[in-house]
This record gives C-alpha cells, sequence and structure tokens, in this order.
C-alpha cells in the first residue's frame, strides 16, 4: 500500500471525454489538505474512481455530479470526517463556492438558451472544469472569466433585431439587402408634410410657382411622373424613363429614390399606380406589361404583348383588368388573375397613343396616329368594354394627331392634347362632341408626347411644352394663369399633387424631375 494513489486515464474512455478537463487528483490533494500531509488509503482495494469514468445520472445537472466525485473522494481520504459538499457556503475547505457554482451553471447552460437545456444527458461530454477545486483556498488565483473562444449563442430573432437597429438611415435603401430596413418599408410611412392635410377637406388647387427640389437619377429621358392616388401615401412619385427603369421616389421632403425597378429589358414607356397604390403597371418597348409590388420590387404579372407597349391603363372598378396598346392595330385587356386576354378591340389604325377610360369604366376613348389627308375620323374612337364594339369613331375631325388624354375629376368632360399646339375638350357622353368654343393655347408640342393633367378639384389643367416650360390654365375660361420656366429640355408631363395644394412635379426629355410648390 503506497502513501500516494497514482491514476492513469482508462483505455475505455471516450474520444470526446478525453479532451475535456476533470478533476485531478493534485487539485483533490491541495484543495483538501494541507501542504504537508499524505494522503493515505485504508484499504488498497478502494480505489477513487477517475473522473473521466464517472457517468452522470441523466437526471442530475453537471453541478451535482461534480461535487458527488469530490464528496466520495473526501470521505475516502477521511473516513472519521463528516462530508461535506464543496459548494456549501460555510465550507472551510473551498471558500469560492458560490462564485463557482454560478460559473459552472454559466458554463453548463449557454446564454439565451432555456433552463431545460441546461441539463446534461448521459450521451453529452462533462464540460471542463474551468478551475481547480483548490483554487477557494487563495481569493488571489480565482478567475471566472469565459475562454475567449467560446461564443454565447444568441437567438435568431434578437440577430435580426440587432441587424434592424444597426443600419445607418442615411444609406440609400436600394443599396441594403434584403427587407430589413425601415427604408425598405416605403408603404407604411406617412410623410410629415402630408399628414397635417389628411385630416381636411382638400381646398381649392394652387399656382407652384418655386423650386422644391431636383430629382436626378435617371439616365434617358422621362416619359412620365405620377403622383401616387393613394392620401397618405401621396409623397411617393413614381416615374418612368427611357432608361430601362422606372423609380419611386419621396417627392414630399427627401427627395430620396426608394426604390430602382429594372423588370424590362427595353425602355419603359408608360407607367402607372394601382388604385389600390401597392402596384405599379408599366408598359415598355421589349412587348412586356408589368405588375410590380411597389414595396419588395418582385414582379407579381408579367405579359408578353407581341407589340411594343406605348400606354397601359387599369380598369377604374376592376383593378384586376388593365388594357395595352402600342405599335398594333388592337387594344388587348388582360386579366391579371389568369394572365390571358380576355378582349381585343381591333381597328383599322397603326399604333395607339393613349388610352383613357371614362366614367365607370363602361367606355374608353383611345387616341392613333391614322390621320388621313382629308380627315382625322380615326384619330379618337370610342369603345364599349362588354361589347369590344365601336361607339364612335367622328369624335375629332380636325387633322392632328393626339399624344394624350385626360379626364375631368367631376364634370362629364375629357381634354385631349393635340399636335396643333392646343387642347380639345369633349364631352365624356354620347356623342362624345368637341366644344368648338374652347381651347387651351400657348404651348408647343412639336410631335414630343407632351401630357396634360387635372387638379383635383378641376379647375386647373396642366400642360408641359416642347420649349421647356410648363402651362396652368383656368379650365373654365380657357385663360393661362401662369407659366412655369421648367427645365431646358422639352417638359413632358406635369402632375399636380393630389393632397398639397400649390405642388406639382415636372420631368423633361433630359431625364430631370423637379418638384415644384
Amino acid at each position: 500500500m503506497s502513501s500516494l494513489v497514482a491514476y492513469e486515464d482508462s483505455e475505455s474512455e471516450d474520444d470526446c471525454l478525453g479532451q475535456t478537463e476533470a478533476v485531478t487528483p493534485a487539485s483533490i490533494q491541495t484543495g483538501s489538505c494541507g501542504p504537508n500531509q499524505e494522503v493515505r488509503v485504508c484499504n488498497s482495494s478502494e480505489i477513487i474512481p477517475s473522473p473521466h469514468s464517472f457517468t452522470p445520472d441523466p437526471d442530475r445537472s453537471v453541478l451535482d455530479s461534480h461535487g458527488h466525485v469530490l464528496e466520495r473522494s473526501r470521505s475516502l481520504l477521511h473516513p472519521h470526517s463528516q462530508p461535506v459538499s464543496c459548494f456549501d457556503r460555510q465550507s472551510k475547505y473551498c471558500r469560492g463556492g458560490k462564485a463557482q457554482e454560478k460559473h459552472l451553471r454559466d458554463t453548463a447552460a449557454p446564454l439565451g438558451l432555456p433552463e431545460t437545456q441546461g441539463k446534461i444527458s448521459p450521451f453529452q461530454t462533462l464540460p471542463p472544469t474551468p478551475q481547480g477545486f483548490g483554487d477557494g483556498l487563495n481569493p488571489a488565483k480565482r478567475n471566472h472569466t469565459v475562454r475567449s473562444g467560446v461564443r454565447p449563442y444568441i437567438p435568431k430573432r434578437q440577430r435580426l433585431a440587432t441587424s434592424v437597429e444597426t443600419v445607418d438611415p442615411n444609406y440609400p435603401a436600394e443599396q441594403v439587402p434584403g427587407n430589413l430596413t425601415r427604408e425598405s418599408q416605403i408603404l407604411s410611412d406617412v410623410s410629415a408634410r402630408i399628414k397635417p392635410y389628411l385630416a381636411h377637406k382638400p381646398g381649392s388647387s394652387g399656382i407652384p410657382r418655386k423650386l422644391l427640389m431636383t430629382l436626378g437619377g435617371h439616365q434617358g429621358p422621362v416619359n412620365t411622373v405620377q403622383w401616387c392616388p393613394v392620401p397618405h401615401l401621396s409623397h411617393l412619385l413614381l416615374s418612368a424613363s427611357m432608361d430601362k427603369t422606372f423609380k419611386v421616389w419621396d417627392g414630399a421632403e427627401s427627395g430620396r429614390c426608394l426604390r430602382v425597378y429594372t423588370c424590362h429589358s427595353g425602355a419603359v414607356r408608360d407607367a402607372c399606380w394601382t388604385p389600390c397604390g401597392r402596384h405599379l403597371l408599366s408598359g415598355s418597348f421589349d412587348n412586356m406589361a408589368v405588375i410590380t409590388d411597389v414595396e419588395t420590387g418582385q414582379q407579381v404579372v408579367k405579359l408578353d404583348n407581341q407589340f411594343k407597349v406605348m400606354c397601359v391603363a387599369p380598369h377604374p372598378s376592376n383593378p384586376e383588368i388593365f388594357l395595352c396598346g402600342g405599335h398594333s392595330s388592337a387594344v388587348k385587356a388582360w386579366d391579371s388573375r389568369s394572365c390571358k386576354v380576355v378582349k381585343v378591340y381591333k381597328a383599322g389604325i397603326q399604333q395607339t397613343l393613349d388610352i383613357l377610360f371614362l366614367r365607370d369604366g363602361v367606355d374608353f376613348i383611345t387616341s392613333s396616329d391614322c390621320v388621313s389627308r382629308d380627315s382625322a375620323d380615326r384619330t379618337l374612337i370610342a369603345w364599349d368594354y362588354q361589347t369590344t364594339a365601336k361607339v364612335s369613331n367622328q369624335i375629332y375631325q380636325e387633322r392632328f394627331t393626339c399624344p394624350s388624354l385626360a379626364l375631368h375629376p367631376l364634370e362629364e368632360s375629357f381634354v385631349a392634347q393635340t399636335n396643333g399646339d392646343y387642347m380639345a375638350v369633349f364631352s365624356s357622353q354620347q356623342p362624345y362632341r368637341m366644344n368648338k368654343r374652347r381651347r387651351y393655347e400657348g404651348h408647343k408640342v412639336e410631335g414630343y408626347s407632351v401630357q396634360c393633367e387635372f387638379s383635383l378639384d378641376g379647375t386647373i389643367l396642366a400642360s408641359g411644352s416642347s420649349t421647356g416650360s410648363a402651362h396652368f390654365y383656368d379650365y373654365h375660361n380657357a385663360r393661362i394663369l401662369h407659366t412655369l420656366r421648367a427645365h431646358s429640355q422639352p417638359c413632358l408631363c406635369v402632375s399636380q399633387h393630389p393632397v398639397l395644394p400649390a405642388t406639382a412635379a415636372t420631368c423633361d426629355w433630359a431625364g430631370e424631375i423637379k418638384v415644384w410648390h
């Protein structure tokens, strides 16, 4: 019988257990006895079990397992002494019991896990003991720091929440991957400039006279700009360009580009908001008509018309239906749910320039470039939507094409922009007679697709000009109210804000967009 007990690694231990730190005999000797004392064993057959070969009870925690090993070791070393737990606060052998107990709990149960995951199963390895149990004799040796290579587990929800909060708000939204940033939620924010006008009934429209901001970013001519028709989202401004993209801007406050949509391989000739304000309808020279989700930028529907699309128009009472016209003698009506053509309107024309639905979508007007030497009997054609029959093709008799149409918001009338450098007004009820006593003159068209638009109350009619100016007319007496020197290139569109008074957006052939107030 020897005075000291020597231990050797068991050959039957697991490989994973062999890499963990366990309670060594040296730590037991220095922790339980004085430096000059010897450990004697009464019977050589009573050997302290090796900590490596110890199998914990599945219902006990790692703390109970370590305590059981140490308590049995002390009982063998001091057979006449009463067993004392090493984690007892009053123990004279282990003065740092509570601190080590807390450290072992933190090591056994990773950060962010439930308490039930801190239990150890019979098939799991014992966690390494960070310090010898004898370190409690010297408080200066106690070190409860976590190893540098160990990283606490962080739940996925907490990681996502942290990533949202750490995003720089000044970073462009279109360059931030994913949809986690606050800038990506462009339909959930209400502009502080729009909010005061939402609770009140809109008053009379005014005339914009000063430049508010300039929006640059398109590399080609901007064909159209349009404010969102939903009042609380009316700070969003849509622009469609010949550079194959269309964009959504914050046109009320920051002037920042909120989203760029690149779903076309050709020039985007026309784009508009759907009545709900959550989707965009666009037509391009790549023969495609696309419905795009404003928030995510994903294509909801993409349809091939087999001709270059010049104009698109959603049905006012059935938003799933929209019309497409362009370099074809026919106008197609698509159903976005089935992605099929539901109606075809055929006419002996070369191309359709614009489409305008009349009240309730029962009838609609198409504008074409079919002009003969003697008359223009098919320049404007009225169609019955349900039967696809021509209601009238004798609406406009002068030999000028009409690049754009606009419906009055209150009265039963509409206007047509003509290449005769004037706008003509028509009745929106059969037989769609033209008012020959009222013309809106003073601007130039000169072959450009210059658009016109009414204010929300219908008192002001605005039009662009090939000279780069924006013209505002009094609708009732056809008098020019103001001429705005907006651009150096031809001004193609003037869009008046539906909520803010005396606010309008203009675009030109050089790709520049300006907001006026």
